[in-house]
């Protein structure tokens, strides 16, 4: 892998990580509970990030 892929997947894992930090405290914000906000986080976290590394894989 060159730097320019290395620094475009932490990039990638960045955006992923704060679109899942976000959606979690805003549904825990809005009253679901801590342990299912987790979960909904998590899952926003990894279709971020499958989203974007399919378009990745797609661009290439």
């Amino acid at each position: 892998m060159s730097t320019l892929q290395v620094l475009m997947l932490l990039l990638a894992l960045s955006v992923a990580l704060h679109i899942g930090c976000a959606t979690a405290f805003t549904v825990w914000r809005a009253g679901t509970p801590p342990a299912a906000a987790l979960l909904i986080g998590g899952g926003a976290t990894s279709t971020a990030c499958a989203l974007y590394l399919t378009a990745l894989g797609a661009y290439h």
